[in-house]
């Protein structure tokens, strides 16, 4: 189950945080039905398996429980009086799962590891290392860890929280009046997040986002980056609004994520607005950290150099953790490049007095750092930079009571177009060449795009009946993927009987032409037989 993600996950969590709304109203505040309330959710949304070779399936709750005992093992461990190796040691540890996690899955395709959440918990885990190599934590609780680390309203999008500051607010008893102040915050921000996630976002992807998301002209795309730049900002508040809500319910006030990102006067300015929680999570402890260790080893010459090193390390950093494809590690240099160049820039104009401090001068600032944002989102979508096509996808994509339709694509043979074959109930019904022109599959490099069909269903499919419906390679006879697929059409009378009207009428019409050669038959005089001899 989607954290968030539907209504019937916010009916679940209704009745989930109902105890600790009677607690609180009475005043009695005990972090023991806390822990209980998180043990549900968590159970709730880790439900399903993980594949991580085929055939061999593992629980993914029991891949979260390990996961955080051995975290908080070497949090433990590292209690203890060590040395600078252990320490890099024990954060190559807490970073493995999260580097297999996106590393196998390239390595090896038929490979899979990690939970949804691992990235954000595992900042967690490494904000409690680098505190206690600080010597910001002393101790460490195995209930607070745990309740720090799977703290489920902002396991799998954050904020991103600190432990020092978690646990203060943890160990807190509110009073009743507390109780009801963090009800009523938490109450207007759920109504924020139904607002921005299933309102605003919504609207803005059906009708803005999506139907431009087909064409690759220069229009579409600076529609399309306008569209997905408001959509991220609304969805992703949205998530962050409801983490912020649950936690404030439960007496733990999350850090904010958005602070009016839109309203940047530059790209510094930005980073101080938009997913806050992971940019202070960065500034603090990569960015601040690589320039202490750039000073003491005085790495560099230039004034300013550790300065531009750090934010490349920094912000290339933030986009191998989105992901290892291409446009999340464009999209964390561009940045990289950006507040270099602003960094410059502002230093440049101070002495230049190019730019005033106008009030005009401001919205126009804002108006150009928002296009410097959007064209970053925009490379952040990978609509710019689209993967390569896999070499062989053959794929029944859609089947309903109307049309099935998908692609033969085998970049090896394309001298020809491949056929496939339509089965309805294991009964042959036609067969036709994948040579359908889709300009997505040639956007996508799906050669010139010619690699696409579609069959129209039989009427008699609607008949409100089960019917499965299968799509095969008509040469080697494989059932294509997706396929096969049983659809269920709701009865149609009024085709049903249009449908049976034309055959009685097909039928007539070949009896009567049958009747019609025969009478011309008759009709034409017979040769006498001829005389025998005699």
């Amino acid at each position: 189950m989607v954290p968030f993600g539907d209504f019937e996950y916010f009916g679940l969590l209704l009745y989930i945080l109902l105890p600790l709304l009677i607690l609180g109203l009475l005043e009695y505040s005990s972090r023991v039905w806390s822990m209980v309330a998180l043990g549900v959710l968590l159970v709730l949304q880790s439900a399903g398996t993980v594949a991580i070779r085929p055939g061999f399936k593992v629980p993914e709750l029991y891949l979260i429980l390990g996961y955080a005992v051995f975290q908080g093992c070497i949090a433990r461990l590292l209690l203890r009086p060590h040395s600078k190796p252990v320490f890099y040691g024990a954060v190559l540890m807490a970073l493995a799962p999260l580097l297999a996690a996106k590393m196998l899955p390239v390595l090896s395709p038929s490979t899979v590891f990690g939970f949804l959440g691992i990235s954000y918990v595992t900042f967690r885990a490494l904000d409690v290392l680098f505190s206690i190599q600080d010597g910001l934590i002393k101790s460490l609780s195995w209930k607070r860890y745990f309740a720090f680390l799977l703290f489920v309203p902002a396991f799998s999008s954050g904020p991103i929280d600190r432990y020092r500051r978690f646990v203060q607010d943890w160990d807190k008893q509110r009073t009743r009046a507390e109780f009801l102040a963090d009800l009523d915050f938490a109450v207007a921000r759920l109504a924020r997040g139904f607002l921005y996630k299933f309102i605003i976002a919504a609207v803005i992807k059906t009708y803005w986002m999506d139907p431009w998301s087909s064409s690759r002209s220069t229009a579409a795309m600076l529609m399309y980056m306008y569209a997905y730049t408001f959509y991220l900002f609304f969805d992703f508040a949205g998530y962050s609004a409801f983490a912020i809500a649950v936690g404030r319910f439960m007496g733990v006030q999350m850090p904010e994520n958005f602070d009016r990102p839109f309203l940047a006067r530059n790209i510094r300015d930005f980073w101080n607005r938009w997913h806050i929680s992971l940019s202070f999570w960065f500034r603090d402890h990569v960015y601040m950290r690589f320039l202490l260790a750039a000073s003491k080893g005085k790495w560099f010459k230039g004034k300013y150099t550790a300065s531009y090193a750090g934010l490349f390390v920094t912000f290339g950093i933030m986009g191998i953790w989105h992901g290892l494809s291409v446009h999340y590690i464009v999209y964390g240099i561009y940045h990289a490049v950006a507040l270099s160049f602003y960094d410059w820039f502002a230093r440049w104009n101070k002495t230049q007095k190019l730019l005033g401090e106008s009030s005009l001068q401001l919205w126009v600032n804002r108006l150009v750092t928002f296009h410097v944002i959007s064209f970053g989102l925009l490379l952040f979508s990978g609509r710019l930079t689209p993967p390569p096509p896999p070499p062989v996808d053959q794929v029944m994509e859609k089947a309903d009571c109307h049309e099935v339709s998908g692609v033969m694509w085998d970049r090896a043979s394309q001298k020809s177009p491949p056929l496939v074959d339509f089965f309805l109930d294991d009964a042959f019904i036609e067969r036709l060449p994948a040579n359908e022109f889709r300009q997505d599959l040639k956007e996508r490099g799906y050669g010139d795009g010619k690699h696409g069909f579609r069959f129209a269903v039989p009427w008699w499919v609607r008949d409100g009946r089960p019917h499965i419906i299968e799509i095969r390679d008509a040469v080697q006879g494989k059932a294509l993927k997706g396929a096969p697929q049983t659809v269920e059409c709701e009865r149609n009378e009024e085709e049903i009987q249009r449908e049976e009207q034309k055959l009685r009428k097909a039928r007539e019409a070949a009896e009567k032409e049958a009747a019609g050669e025969r009478e011309q038959q008759n009709a034409v005089p017979q040769p006498a037989p001829a005389q025998q001899p005699q």
